[in-house]
């Protein structure tokens, strides 16, 4: 079951072709660093798809980059460096950072820029259609022609029009008339059979996804801040050219703020991805958006933060447990194991069938960590239930797109002589020593668990991003 917010209800899920899900994300427009908002979106869309993958879906993911529009252009002349430029410089930007969030990567990434000539086109037919008019300042998509207008966001053109904030332009027939082109004698600029100007926001994102997919999408998402007006435009002008449904579900991200305010470079908090992957690993970054449903706003601060990173050392710890307990004999509390994990899966699969409600979900993963340690504190911990375990905490830790940290073999050496030498050291009651190899050892990422016989360690997964 998926929320559609075009229904505002939840409805079973079913693609048009088979276990084929045609799924377009609206990407990010390219004129400053990825911020945690763009991180919410694109890990909300990653879980849904890893989701999708593991219930035997195969997910066609197309996300674009706006890589021509105004703000780029502003940038770009403030950096003085030309907006093909800047582009690049944030598109780069956003892959860096998408690798080290472990974001599985889309099957394509079109930009806007690539796709003129498809949007002349488009432009063009919906002008045939009676659709579009022109006048001396662009090309604009008239409202009052699409019957359904308002259909997304529910609300009527009158109430829109009371309530929208639309650049003023007498020439326009309707207010909330849109520009599919804008005339404009600055660079960038393309050549078109009504005057030299750039594509308007809206039908960068209709042709792309109509070009990549030749049809209805499954889902089509991005931030709840989209719905109006940008996927009601999109809406509008799609389906004045299809005469179908562009969409069957459009979902949507809820607003992160920070503090309880919106974010901003104005209010001094905006946050790069770049700066929380450094200071608290992509892990946590994901946990924080798991312990949140998607759909719901997000107030980030530092509970959020210390929340995620107490059920990522619980998390990494029991995987250690797990690791290190495999290698041991042993066949006991098997049933005991195989239920509980039936069990689990059960859970998280009903949790994440409910319109993904990944609280829940990692509410049961949180419970199976938890059972993890017990069982290895009561030394019930063994070769064969561990590798039970192991199969469903690696299965929902795919589906949250955790990862964790592996060793070369040279490492491994190093690490396992210091907690010798420290063990060594705390036989002898010299804890002055012991506590320095323990301090060495965290600098390298290395945590220990400490047994009356024995220490488990592991390697916490970090990212270190340079500046873009």
């Amino acid at each position: 079951m998926i929320y559609n917010t075009l229904t505002r209800r939840k409805e079973p899920f079913q693609p048009l072709e088979d276990n084929l899900v045609k799924m377009y994300v609206c990407g990010v427009t390219v004129y400053d660093s990825t911020h945690i908002g763009h991180a919410r979106t694109y890990i909300s869309f990653d879980i849904i798809k890893r989701y999708l993958t593991y219930k035997g879906y195969k997910v066609i993911h197309v996300q674009n980059f706006t890589d021509v529009d105004d703000k780029i252009i502003r940038r770009a002349s403030e950096l003085n460096i030309t907006p093909k430029e800047l582009a690049e410089r944030y598109i780069k930007d956003f892959m860096e950072v998408s690798e080290a969030l472990n974001l599985i990567p889309a099957d394509r990434y079109p930009r806007a820029t690539e796709y003129i000539a498809s949007m002349l086109e488009m432009i063009g037919k919906l002008l045939e259609k009676g659709y579009a008019y022109v006048t001396e300042t662009g090309v604009y998509f008239d409202v009052s022609k699409f019957k359904e207008y308002g259909k997304l966001s529910h609300y009527s053109i009158e109430q829109l029009q009371a309530g929208a904030r639309v650049e003023v332009d007498p020439t326009k027939r309707n207010p909330l008339d849109f520009a599919l082109w804008k005339f404009f004698k600055s660079e960038p600029k393309w050549e078109s059979p009504w005057g030299e100007g750039r594509p308007g926001w809206h039908i960068e994102c209709s042709t792309m996804a109509l070009e990549q997919f030749n049809g209805t999408l499954d889902i089509h998402g991005g931030g709840s801040d989209l719905i109006f007006p940008h996927h009601e435009n999109e809406i509008a002008q799609s389906e004045a050219l299809m005469e179908k449904p562009f969409a069957r579900f459009w979902m949507h991200t809820g607003l992160l703020t920070v503090k309880g305010e919106r974010m901003g470079k104005s209010l001094g908090n905006f946050i790069p991805v770049r700066e929380m992957l450094n200071k608290v690993g992509p892990n946590a970054l994901r946990l924080m958006f798991i312990a949140s449903h998607y759909r719901s706003p997000l107030d980030f601060d530092e509970n959020v933060v210390k929340n995620a990173l107490d059920n990522l050392k619980l998390i990494e710890s029991s995987y250690a447990e797990l690791n290190y307990f495999e290698q041991m004999e042993g066949a006991h509390f098997i049933d005991e194991a195989k239920q509980l994990c039936e069990h689990v899966i059960e859970e998280f699969e009903n949790a994440m069938d409910d319109d993904f409600k990944t609280p829940a979900a990692l509410a049961v993963f949180m419970k199976l960590v938890k059972e993890i340690h017990r069982y290895a504190s009561e030394g019930k911990l063994n070769k064969e239930n561990s590798k039970i375990f192991k199969g469903v905490f690696e299965k929902i830790s795919y589906v949250f797109g955790l990862k964790f940290a592996t060793l070369t073999d040279k490492e491994r050496v190093m690490v396992e002589e210091l907690i010798r030498k420290r063990n060594e050291y705390r036989r002898n009651r010299n804890f002055k020593e012991a506590d320095t190899i323990r301090e060495k050892l965290r600098e390298m990422n290395i945590e220990l668990i400490d047994y009356p016989d024995k220490t488990i360690w592991y390697k916490r997964y970090v990212v270190h991003l340079g500046q873009i």
